[in-house]
């Protein structure tokens, strides 16, 4: 199953070179796998950019295959993600817009602050060094793994009710049941305690270079009602982030939760990330 996700996203990055196209990656946060990004993929593709949705390292390629070897999520750092975003970027042509969801949302700033990406989104990121505001809904969403420090080095599951509040806050029961059965896999323990601790830690992995001018313009996408990633939370990273010379944005999306890049409003904020990533690195039309 590793092969296959690496091979997958060795084509892509073929597919990217070979068009002459602007690549888009995105990256995706704990409790998810790539193919929560293919509907994403297909607007991006459509609009004339060349998308590819690399998994972290050792991802499985079905949430089936995640729920029989949860162990494969366990022991991933922030760092070790970051640098295997940094190494298929790499390998691209084109610099790339890069785009991410919650931790993803962090790897994306991350990478943005190496001078790796054309244009970025962080949608709902998870917060970094600097990033103060500390919600009880936050700690509430986190505690399945922070509730235990053994799980540090585990992959976690959510049940259920830790989803439906964490992510899927916002939408029906029915459909809160349907994003858990078509998404929700084991995660990494290591990331979130990184983040926890990150303003305790100068070393912290858990940092952005917010001053490169290199940055590029940076698009920060909040949910209103988001447990996870609270619009606090969204705000203080913008804050930190607005100093830097390249432009920075933000966005909060009303009435909707951490699975809004998901659930059945996603096309409204692929297409908000859409129209600012057109602003600043060119599409080709499809032929």
């Amino acid at each position: 199953m590793i092969d296959t996700v690496s091979r997958i996203t060795a084509d892509q990055v073929d597919q990217a070179n070979a068009s002459g196209r602007t690549p888009v990656v995105f990256i995706h946060g704990l409790w998810l796998l790539p193919h929560s990004w293919d509907r994403w993929a297909t607007v991006f593709d459509q609009a004339g950019y060349a998308p590819l949705t690399p998994g972290w390292p050792d991802d499985p390629e079905t949430v089936d295959e995640a729920h029989k070897h949860p162990e494969v999520f366990a022991h991933k750092t922030i760092a070790q993600v970051a640098d295997h975003y940094a190494d298929v970027i790499g390998q691209l042509k084109n610099k790339p817009a890069v785009i991410g969801h919650s931790f993803g949302g962090l790897l994306t700033q991350i990478i943005a602050g190496r001078g790796l990406a054309a244009v970025s989104v962080a949608i709902d990121p998870a917060p970094f060094r600097g990033v103060l505001p500390l919600p009880l809904s936050s700690l509430k969403s986190a505690s399945p793994v922070l509730g235990n420090p053994a799980n540090r080095n585990r992959a976690i599951p959510l049940t259920y009710e830790q989803f439906r509040y964490a992510f899927a806050n916002a939408v029906s029961e029915e459909e809160a049941k349907e994003l858990y059965e078509t998404f929700s896999v084991p995660a990494s323990g290591v990331p979130l305690f990184q983040a926890a601790a990150a303003n305790l830690n100068p070393w912290t992995e858990a940092k952005v270079d917010t001053k490169n001018p290199d940055r590029g313009p940076l698009l920060i996408i909040s949910g209103e009602k988001d447990h996870t990633v609270p619009p606090s939370i969204a705000k203080a990273s913008y804050e930190n982030q607005k100093h830097n010379e390249g432009v920075t944005e933000i966005v909060e999306i009303p009435g909707r939760g951490h699975a809004l890049v998901i659930d059945n409003g996603w096309r409204d904020v692929a297409d908000k990330a859409l129209a600012f990533v057109k602003r600043f690195v060119p599409a080709v039309p499809k032929t």
